[in-house]
């Protein structure tokens, strides 16, 4: 498994124990006690703890942005009532839209997707594809001139 895709289901833990638990600061965020065989030895190891730090961080500090662009594209649902480990992967994927763009965002979908359906309900995936493919396309309008 790769540093990147370690780092995003770190993330997710992270993200699913900030909205368990209540608002953590981000400091204890970051300093999640995420177990040391949870990551490989050396340089990737260290990379998958940067980037689940990089995730959660930017993840909260935009999670008034990021929770009312979810809640714009679901369709006769509430946030509150999304499963808190799809709300999680929802959460970070929409971040990583917004602001990673060095990531394509069929990249950040299929990632969401393999997560929801790891760790996810059974249909939890086509749940979050079809999310993040509204928020894409919606991403996408904006960024195109004017005509």
């Amino acid at each position: 498994m790769g540093p990147r895709r370690k780092g995003r289901i770190l993330a997710i833990q992270a993200l699913y124990a900030y909205e368990i638990q209540g608002n953590e600061s981000l400091e204890a965020l970051i300093q999640f006690p995420w177990e040391e065989e949870d990551f490989e030895g050396g340089e990737s190891g260290a990379l998958s703890k940067q980037f689940a730090a990089l995730l959660v961080t930017g993840t909260v500090q935009h999670l008034p942005e990021i929770d009312s662009l979810i809640q714009n594209h679901l369709e006769n649902w509430e946030l509150k009532r999304v499963a808190k480990v799809d709300l999680s992967i929802l959460r970070m994927s929409v971040y990583c839209l917004l602001y990673q763009k060095d990531i394509p965002p069929t990249v950040v979908i299929d990632e969401a997707v393999d997560l929801s359906k790891e760790f996810g309900t059974e249909d939890s995936y086509r749940f979050v594809n079809g999310v993040l493919d509204g928020i894409r396309k919606s991403l996408e309008k904006k960024d195109l001139p004017p005509s």
